[in-house]
């Protein structure tokens, strides 16, 4: 690393979305992020170039190589087999205290945080919300209207659904199709959290869900979950139960095939260039201005020259 230039994030629109690894050493050798497997294969990953890595089981990583993924903007999130469980996760964005207190005063005054609550509702369904309705009326609402959904894809899709149902600690005991939507689904919360960290916000602050460290992860998620991941799922899980190809591919790992998949179609969707103006947008809903710093506050001492990258990125 020495001689080199420290790297300085780049926007999330500009990135590839996500990349899965497993079984090996992350590590920086000869200042390039590498993933070392047990018989020394080194592949190269541009990690500025990627807004997510999310990392499996067998997966070791060095300290220069968290070093680096924080100093490009990348988010490094631990998970479980097929990404299904979250343990922790790095932050390399989230650093705009005026960002996180305007997300908090929505998120505690009860008609902005409906208007918030509203405002997601319109964008996931097109639609405007029933008026007259509480939050919990709401999540009620969309509730009945995400299961159906399910439902009727499942149907279009010929595959046997008994409802969303799998267990984080046994991820073996949950049918295809349940493994198939919680692979496609982990991906969107991967990209999702780090949007909401690049543009300085906090992924625990949620309006529809609450109570979680993801809370607005799942707010965010759920605005596009039915458009660029939930159908890819049911395709790929109907495909590998019909033991049929999809579009010319045999599909032998399903949920490979969903990752796959999921990846193309936040290409096809332009979905990195969506996720941060979503959020600008649906927290505007709410009313209220940015606040401003307190005139007794203390200023900055050393005032960090522009980067290249979100608004939240530290760097």
């Amino acid at each position: 690393m020495h001689g080199l230039q420290p790297p300085r994030p780049i926007p999330i629109k500009e990135r590839a979305s996500i990349l899965f690894l497993e079984r090996g050493q992350l590590d920086v050798i000869d200042g390039a992020f590498v993933l070392v497997d047990v018989n020394g294969v080194r592949t190269v990953i541009p990690v500025g170039g990627f807004v997510c890595l999310m990392l499996e089981p067998g997966t070791r990583v060095s300290h220069m190589a968290v070093v680096l993924a924080a100093r490009a903007g990348t988010l490094l999130i631990w998970v479980g087999e097929a990404g299904v469980r979250l343990y922790a996760a790095g932050q390399p964005g989230g650093a705009r205290a005026d960002r996180l207190l305007y997300q908090a005063k929505l998120a505690l005054d009860d008609e902005s945080r409906l208007k918030v609550v509203r405002r997601m509702y319109a964008m996931r369904f097109n639609e405007e919300p029933p008026a007259k309705r509480s939050v919990d009326q709401l999540r009620g609402i969309e509730g009945a209207r995400v299961r159906e959904y399910y439902k009727l894809l499942a149907e279009r899709h010929g595959v046997k659904w008994s409802g969303r149902r799998y267990d984080p600690a046994d991820w073996g005991a949950a049918d295809l199709v349940n493994r198939c939507l919680s692979s496609a689904t982990a991906s969107l919360y991967g990209l999702a959290e780090a949007a909401i960290l690049a543009a300085g916000y906090a992924p625990a602050i949620g309006f529809l869900h609450t109570g979680k460290p993801q809370s607005f992860v799942y707010d965010i998620a759920d605005i596009f979950k039915f458009e660029a991941v939930v159908p890819e799922a049911f395709r790929v899980a109907a495909a590998a139960e019909q033991n049929r190809p999809l579009d010319g591919e045999r599909i032998l790992d399903p949920v490979g095939a969903t990752r796959r998949r999921c990846r193309d179609a936040f290409r096809r969707t332009n979905l990195l260039a969506r996720l941060i103006p979503t959020i600008e947008d649906i927290l505007s809903a709410g009313g209220i201005p940015m606040p401003t710093a307190p005139e007794e506050a203390q200023p900055v001492a050393i005032i960090d020259e522009p980067g290249m990258g979100d608004a939240g990125h530290r760097g």
